[in-house]
């Protein structure tokens, strides 16, 4: 199971252009034509609108203490302003425990009588902390958007910032990132089962109520609460990978309060588990053989000949790594999982595809540093058993409870075999496969079924599609557009997670203009 975030790209170098798209991987796991009416609002310089503004009958009556809330905004870091809201910890029990979500913001620069409201981001995941993307976006977009748009993100419930959930400590998160992700033996096999078992055991150990109640079902409840205390009558969405999968269900959950929603790298709401990571699986084949042509073409390749022979080199390495765990910089040694979750997190940005190439060539020499440094820039690793925050955490408990279990060890062996007999990378098949594996052991799951989106909305939609996306492959895309009747695909027809922010000039200003105006593309229109 791998969705993709939209990491912060500040900790990239050199600083990308605009929007720059990456996954954050767990290394286990590697392992949603018309013009939309101004929306306005009073309340932005007070922070939240007057009661006044909000109608009884936009929310039940036992949830009026959360819509009716005014968020106190104080200065926070990167020139944002921050708030606290408050929500409900089970909306089955709007009258017991409440959990608090933080939400930080860029007010709109321009005109105030000419703002739109809110953008309301998130940058995938799950997991994803759109807290700490918020400013990157203001900074990054065009200026228009920001001028007419507070640009707003939240960290959803169990994120980060907002109530975060814990599962794993950072030795057992260590543990499981160097864990053998392709097992060969019965014994390597019940060894990976173990390890797996601890994320769910840890959430129900150290996070016990909240465990149970960080499905994407309930956040987007939350994100209905935003809408209101931002003032908005309606939800303008810019969602990333695992965030169109959270903009699909508040559209079935909401339809007559979807604004303009932009969907970009779309999840598909009807593939269960095992329809998703084989997809992926598939789309993460195509992406390392396109890096590998792009990597025989160079002199600077460490693999001499073509596409074949550098597949032959990236496979001869894994082998090895399988035996015996390779030196690296400062006493460190890289490990197989982490040779794979280097290359898969350089699929979701050809930025990053010097640096495979760099770090592939200095495993020639013996050394795993760049490879390793590829990893824990993945992993977010700040230090010895430190890191950033708690997506190896957040990850399982919000991905496994919204899908049913997958099957056990057996099947996920079967799969793995399965996937791999043909695949130009079989290590990458065979870890797509077993990294369903704390999913299968997980303790419950979202009363949801995978299935078509079944939105009544009228309001215009815009799904964007990257034809070679490893990680929410391009089916995907026109799937969700096929399902949601006012939704118009845009493509892309580039490499990488995403497409907003990519150096496509033709998505960028088409995007920009729809959250705008509400003008769709043409149907088909596809960008390069």
């Amino acid at each position: 199971m791998t969705y993709g975030e939209r990491v912060n790209p500040r900790r990239l170098a050199p600083r990308p252009s605009r929007l720059v798209r990456i996954a954050s991987i767990v290394a286990c796991a590697t392992l949603a034509v018309g013009t939309v009416a101004p929306l306005t609002s009073s309340s932005a310089a007070a922070g939240g609108p007057p009661l006044s503004e909000v109608r009884a009958d936009d929310f039940p009556a036992d949830l009026s203490a959360f819509y009716t809330q005014q968020l106190e905004w104080e200065p926070c870091k990167d020139g944002m302003t921050c708030a606290w809201m408050n929500v409900p910890l089970d909306y089955a029990d709007p009258s017991g425990a409440t959990i608090r979500l933080r939400v930080a913001r860029v007010k709109a620069t321009g005109d105030p009588a000419a703002r739109q409201g809110s953008l309301v981001i998130n940058p995938g995941g799950p997991g994803g902390s759109a807290v700490d993307f918020t400013s990157y976006v203001a900074q990054s977009i065009t200026p228009k958007v920001n001028e007419q748009f507070d640009i707003v993100g939240f960290d959803p419930r169990g994120v980060d910032h907002s109530t975060p959930i814990v599962c794993l400590t950072g030795r057992q998160t260590t543990a499981l990132i160097r864990q053998d992700g392709t097992p060969d033996t019965a014994a390597e096999q019940r060894q990976l089962m173990a390890i797996a078992s601890m994320i769910p055991r840890g959430c129900l150990t150290k996070s016990p109520t909240l465990a149970r109640h960080v499905g994407t079902e309930n956040t987007v409840k939350d994100m209905d609460v935003l809408r209101a205390v931002l003032g908005d009558p309606k939800l303008n969405w810019l969602g990333f990978s695992y965030g169109t999968y959270m903009g699909t269900l508040y559209a079935e959950e909401f339809p007559d309060r979807v604004g303009r929603f932009v969907l970009d790298g779309p999840v598909n709401p009807a593939n269960g588990p095992v329809a998703m990571s084989l997809g992926q699986s598939r789309a993460f084949q195509v992406a390392v053989s396109r890096f590998a042509a792009d990597c025989a073409k160079r002199s600077s390749c460490a693999y001499k000949g073509g596409t074949k022979s550098v597949l032959a080199g990236i496979n001869r390495l894994l082998a090895r790594l399988d035996l015996q765990e390779m030196p690296a910089k400062k006493g460190r040694t890289l490990t197989q999982s982490e040779a794979l979750t280097a290359v898969f997190t350089s699929m979701y940005t050809t930025q990053l595809w010097p640096w495979l190439r760099s770090g592939l060539k200095q495993a020639t020499k013996n050394d795993g540093s760049q490879l390793l440094a590829l990893a824990d820039y993945a992993n977010e690793r700040t230090g010895p058993d430190t890191y950033a925050n708690n997506m190896a955490s957040a990850f399982y408990a919000i991905g496994c409870w919204d899908a049913p279990a997958p099957p056990g060890a057996p099947g996920l062996r079967t799969l793995a075999a399965r996937w791999s007999a043909h695949a130009p990378v079989p290590e990458m098949a065979q870890s797509m496969a077993w990294g369903m594996a704390p999913c299968a052991q997980w303790f419950g799951h979202t009363s949801r079924v995978p299935a078509p989106a079944a939105s009544t909305t009228t309001a215009p939609i815009l799904v964007v599609g990257t034809i070679y996306d490893p990680a929410t492959p391009y089916p995907w895309a026109i799937a969700l557009s096929n399902q949601l009747p006012t939704s118009t695909l845009l493509t892309y027809r580039g490499d990488g997670h995403t497409a907003f922010g990519s150096g496509s000039a033709c998505i960028d200003k088409t995007i920009d203009t729809y959250i705008l105006t509400g003008q769709l593309p043409a149907k088909g229109t596809v960008c390069t």
